[in-house]
């Protein structure tokens, strides 16, 4: 049996930062509106302080059972990816398994990755399904990322919203996904980090100081820190190379696939990519405008959109690639 994509659901905090809220809260970015603007997000969701990662996975979940008529008691395994967990332990897919309401007798564990974690995680749940002979996966990616956020870090207030996907992978005889193509490079490591308060830092009074870039942003060691220039050429390089790997590895051709859906980490980094291996406009999807960069589940939420549109269709060939925290990357190509 092979595994496949079978229903995917999403859910959003009802709280909106849009980019009017945005140009307030900031007035000196009004100076550089048209480079903010080139990411390509006008409005992103924001969780409220009391509600976690898990919180948002269980709506997402709730939101997958209720859409797509599915059983709770039907899931065998149940895989949760975030970068925000509720305790050190019990692991929150454990939260999670009780508040869906999933048999006791379903699998399930917890793993820290960011913007690469969906693609991960469909390698995971086709391990899982073609390995392990389990039947139904349920994936569950959230991120409440804006809470590590430092209020006065405008250049990550503005790329980054909140949400959570849900993604049911099943079996059937006929191919759904297809190869993997997964790297790491720890030496980047840094530039995506929140370097205080877990094993190896922990949280002490320097760890709210703050620290103030080169560009007038202004973070902590206790809050989130990207290196978006370092961050953007990693994406220039490893994105086309993984592409090409993946291709030579299911023999294929670029214009053999039928559409493109990338992380939605920068519309602009896209585009250059794009423009980069020659992909055509009409077989790219992308969906960040209104929900921003929403981390692991940006890839699920952008490929349920091209569903609902009509764009990503049962019997294509469709590209899904991340790279992120870590630093991390992969891709795959599946068909619905």
């Amino acid at each position: 049996m092979s595994a496949y994509i079978k229903a995917i659901s999403y859910h959003l905090p009802e709280k909106i930062f849009s980019n009017e809220d945005f140009f307030k809260t900031f007035p000196s970015a009004i100076e550089q509106k048209d480079n903010y603007l080139r990411i390509g997000v006008k409005n992103r969701h924001i969780v409220d302080a009391n509600h976690t990662a898990s919180d948002l996975g269980v709506k997402a979940g709730l939101a997958l059972f209720k859409e797509h008529n599915i059983n709770p008691k039907e899931i065998d395994f149940l895989l949760f990816c975030s970068l925000e967990f509720d305790y050190h332990f019990p692991s929150s897919c454990s939260i999670i398994q009780e508040k869906l309401n999933l048999p006791s007798s379903c699998g399930a564990t917890d793993y820290n990755l960011g913007c690469s974690g969906y693609v991960y995680g469909l390698g995971l749940a086709k391990g899982l399904i073609e390995s392990l002979g389990m039947k139904n996966v349920l994936l569950i990616t959230s991120s409440t990322l804006s809470k590590k956020i430092h209020a006065k870090d405008k250049s990550n207030r503005f790329i980054f919203g909140d949400a959570a996907a849900a993604t049911l992978i099943s079996s059937r005889k006929e191919t759904g996904l297809g190869s993997f193509v997964l790297g790491t490079d720890g030496k980047q490591a840094e530039k995506i980090i929140i370097k205080d308060g877990a094993g190896r830092n922990p949280i002490s009074e320097n760890s709210y100081k703050e620290i103030e870039d080169e560009t007038g942003n202004i973070t902590s060691n206790a809050h989130l820190h990207m290196e978006g220039t370092g961050v953007f050429y990693f994406g220039l390089k490893t994105i086309p190379a993984m592409i090409k790997e993946l291709l030579e590895k299911e023999k294929l051709k670029l214009e053999d696939v039928d559409l493109f859906i990338f992380h939605q980490a920068n519309l602009f980094l896209i585009s250059t990519v794009c423009s980069k291996l020659n992909i055509p406009d009409t077989k790219v999807f992308n969906y960040m405008e209104n929900v921003g960069n929403t981390v692991s589940s940006s890839i699920p939420i952008t490929l349920y959109q091209a569903m609902k549109d009509g764009k990503a269709k049962a019997g294509q060939k469709i590209l899904l690639a991340g790279f992120g925290v870590g630093l991390s990357w992969g891709a795959t190509i599946i068909e619905l």
